[in-house]
């Protein structure tokens, strides 16, 4: 039995044929690709519906090329090393890079896990299932969350909106959650190449209503980026580029290389 619940009624939902249903009979039906669309119209926001199909694809590109395989190991280590139950839950899980990471370190360390990752949008949540069979995709939000109370005992979140109340509410007691954040220096280089006066990021502290803290790391190497077609993946799969003049996206796109530090602070907590 799986952890889905309905996001209409609450009920558990069952798998039946190419569909998930509940008591209610409502009913859900799989993609071609392999996904389940628990999104309801009344939790999209009005003007945000996820990444769209650039940032999705750019990611993809970029990822896939291995530049955050730094951020990617230490993720898996953190995932094995955390890791006590049966169910991991990637929330805001993207084309699901990282969920297929750890999926894969698992396997080659014997863990045997039932893994789920949820995305608001459509379009990265298809790509992720397409390449990752074995793993349970969904469309949701991480605002509104469609499994059970106390379900999942390891949540991660890389890189999307943090929502405690319902963190709290899916993790069971003592369950880990795993979150990754760009540190200080994340994307310096390409900042200045692009801004008169670019900032520094800033880390909010720590603590979190809760959680305890029980590890954090901070992980920071440079990148070399060899082509405009890199560069223009890194900048698309970024917040920056739809806060950007196109003066401004000029300057890095006539670069034809580029060298900028990734820096990521990987943080474990314990739910109280």
């Amino acid at each position: 039995m799986g952890i889905y619940v309905c996001p209409v009624c609450g009920k558990n939902l069952n798998k039946c044929d190419n569909a998930y249903k509940c008591g209610e009979n409502h009913s859900f039906d799989l993609s071609k690709s392999g996904y389940v669309n628990l999104l309801l119209s009344k939790h999209i926001g009005k003007t945000v519906h996820g990444d769209n199909k650039l940032m999705v694809k750019a990611r993809r590109d970029f990822l896939d090329k291995g530049y955050y395989s730094g951020l990617k190991d230490a993720l898996c280590t953190a995932a094995v090393k955390h890791f006590d139950g049966d169910v991991l839950l990637d929330a805001g899980c993207g084309e699901g890079y990282y969920t297929g990471a750890i999926y894969d370190f698992f396997n080659k360390q014997n863990i045997a896990a039932d893994i789920y990752g949820i995305d608001i949008s459509k379009i990265a949540v298809e790509l992720a299932a397409k390449r990752y069979k074995s793993i349970n995709f969904s469309a949701a939000s991480v605002f509104h969350i469609p499994v059970s109370d106390s379900s999942a005992d390891m949540l991660v979140t890389l890189f999307s909106p943090y929502c405690g109340e319902e963190f709290k509410r899916v993790l069971r007691k003592n369950g880990i959650m795993i979150m990754a954040i760009p540190s200080t220096d994340h994307l310096w280089e390409m900042k200045k190449a692009i801004y008169d006066t670019p900032y520094k990021n800033e880390v909010k502290p720590y603590e979190l209503e809760g959680f305890d803290l029980v590890d954090k790391q901070r992980i920071s190497y440079k990148i070399h980026l060899s082509s405009k077609d890199d560069i223009k993946s890194l900048f698309s799969m970024t917040p920056y580029y739809y806060r950007t003049g196109k003066e401004q996206q000029d300057r890095l796109y006539e670069l034809d290389e580029l060298d900028t530090t990734v820096d990521f602070e990987l943080l474990v907590y314990r739910n109280k």
